[in-house]
């Protein structure tokens, strides 16, 4: 099942600032502030200069009438690769996917419940089956790539990031079904690692997790276009987890 864009406005990235904001020139000559969905450091998305979209909002209790969707990165062959900014997609995406089955995995479930509580702690997604039982998903966007080639997660320190795989190590200890889920929302991204360059304790905690019996799964995106203008994404492709 595809998520599609709003009427997607490009422009060009001049700078992001404040975390949270963003100025772009549009293709009209306006320059615009865009609000920024992303919480972190965006290293390697993070290009003035490069080709971006926004998408419009006409609700006039919005401080901010535009929001910074996608960005295209030069990719070492010549082709420009898309990549999702906006981290709140990430789990419309993955919602969007389990629940047509199209995850492999994980499909066969009767019913899908977001924002679980649990463990003292709040998980993306739960699935149940009265045959199967449960499955508890936490999401995680990507969409660092490195000078290497390869993907990595996550981009800065994340204490909360690091407190979900705890709370997926102890639900996996007690015999729950736990999962991480990578949405590889880059599409020059062919394979997922923890990015213990970034945050070791990270990458500790998932490969403690993993021991523990957590699953790590990677799935790529694939971005549909009119012209060279995106409109609608969806989960396509299974791709390597390097725990």
């Amino acid at each position: 099942m595809t998520l599609r864009y709003p009427a997607l406005v490009p422009g060009v990235l001049l700078k992001r600032y404040k975390r949270f904001l963003a100025d772009v020139r549009l293709d009209d000559g306006r320059e615009v502030v865009a609000h920024c969905p992303n919480t972190g450091s965006m290293k390697a998305v993070n290009v003035p200069g490069a080709r971006v979209w926004l998408s419009p909002s006409d609700n006039p209790k919005r401080k901010l009438a535009w929001t910074w969707e996608l960005i295209a990165l030069p990719q070492p062959d010549g082709t420009q690769a898309l990549a999702s900014v906006h981290t709140g997609r990430a789990n419309r995406i993955v919602e969007a996917a389990l629940a047509e089955g199209s995850v492999a995995p994980l499909a066969g479930y009767a019913t899908l419940k977001r924002e679980v509580k649990v463990e003292g702690a709040r998980l993306d997604f739960q699935l149940s089956d009265p045959a199967r039982g449960s499955a508890y998903i936490e999401v995680k966007q990507v969409t660092l790539k490195e000078a290497d080639g390869h993907g990595y997660f996550p981009d800065a320190v994340s204490v909360r990031g690091t407190k979900h795989l705890q709370t997926l190590a102890r639900l996996a200890q007690a015999g729950e079904r736990a999962v991480l889920l990578f949405c590889v929302a880059h599409e020059g991204i062919e394979d997922v690692a923890p990015a213990a360059h970034i945050d070791a304790a990270y990458a500790e905690a998932l490969r403690e997790a993993h021991q523990h019996g957590v699953e790590v799964l990677a799935y790529g995106v694939a971005f549909e276009r009119e012209g060279q203008t995106p409109t609608a994404v969806r989960l396509s492709r299974a791709l390597a987890v390097r725990v």
